[in-house]
């Protein structure tokens, strides 16, 4: 299935995206997409019965927006160089262990959302990652398969990122990753049964139209069931959160001088293999 949740920032509501592309209303049968939802097979099951009755009825979508696809999120755990690509572009050795930090749930904002760049802002670069949304509680998981079955399902991320503030201005990296809308995500939630090997998903960005990421997932350092099963070790995963999963190479940061940092005005699209496209324009902050 594809989830998502649509309506004015903080006021969404719950739907549902048919195989045909109609938008399907779900406030009938469930509050929210939310990690309580995720966690409740019951639920999700209605959902489906619902879907296949041809009983949900039908949005307008027409000047509808998206917002995040997921409610309520606990936290946003992220990856740092997780492809190998990425890794050499910026000339850091390949990491022995995941690289784990985190970004604040209020970063998280609508896929075609606004995007703001912060004040004194001179090097905003952009990432488009893979997102894992957590659906049951894990914590000290042993294997790959254990890990998988934790996983409600994926969606697209924009990992916006602030480099000088990140890298430059002393401490970890949290100052240049929890500005504000550092974080679109979504357009859906599509479940995990419609992933089948998240291993083999082609991602793209562009910035006003030019390519700048061509990479797929085989890429990954760490691979999605190890990164799960990898965090469970040191935090507890929630049904609700994020793991966003690292970026191929392409970003701002990786290339000559004079590096093409993003500037109010600028358009970044991006999208992933069979889950949705995200367009943001930015402004000033």
């Amino acid at each position: 299935m594809k989830l998502l949740r649509v309506g004015p920032a903080g006021a969404e509501r719950p739907a549902l995206l048919d195989q045909d592309g109609t938008l399907r209303d779900l406030s009938a049968l469930v509050d929210d997409v939310d990690g309580g939802l995720l966690a409740d097979a019951s639920a999700l099951d209605r959902i489906r019965a619902a879907l296949a009755a041809g009983v949900l009825p039908a949005l307008d979508a027409t000047g509808l927006r998206i917002g995040p696809p997921v409610g309520r999120i606990g936290k946003v755990v992220c990856i740092g160089l997780n492809y190998h690509g990425h890794a050499a572009e910026t000339g850091a050795a390949t990491p022995a262990e995941p690289v784990v930090f985190l970004k604040a749930p209020d970063t998280v904002v609508g896929p075609d959302d606004t995007v703001l760049v912060p004040r004194r802002s001179t090097k905003t670069d952009w990432e488009v990652e893979l997102a894992i949304v957590i659906g049951r509680t894990a914590r000290y998981l042993e294997s790959d398969e254990q890990a998988l079955a934790h996983i409600a399902g994926y969606a697209v991320a924009h990992d916006v990122s602030e480099r000088e503030f990140q890298i430059e201005r002393g401490g970890t990296w949290d100052k240049g990753k929890n500005c504000e809308t550092f974080n679109p995500l979504g357009p859906w939630l599509v479940t995990a049964d419609e992933v089948p090997d998240p291993q083999v998903l082609s991602l793209k960005l562009w910035v006003n139209g030019e390519l700048k990421q061509d990479g797929n997932t085989s890429d990954q350092i760490f691979p999605v069931a190890e990164v799960v099963r990898y965090v469970s070790q040191f935090m507890t995963l929630h049904p609700g959160d994020i793991i966003n999963t690292g970026t191929p190479a392409g970003v701002a940061m990786g290339q000559p001088e004079p590096k093409p940092y993003l500037r109010a005005g600028d358009v970044v699209e991006l999208e992933i293999e069979g889950l949705g496209r995200q367009r943001q324009a930015l402004k000033d902050a």
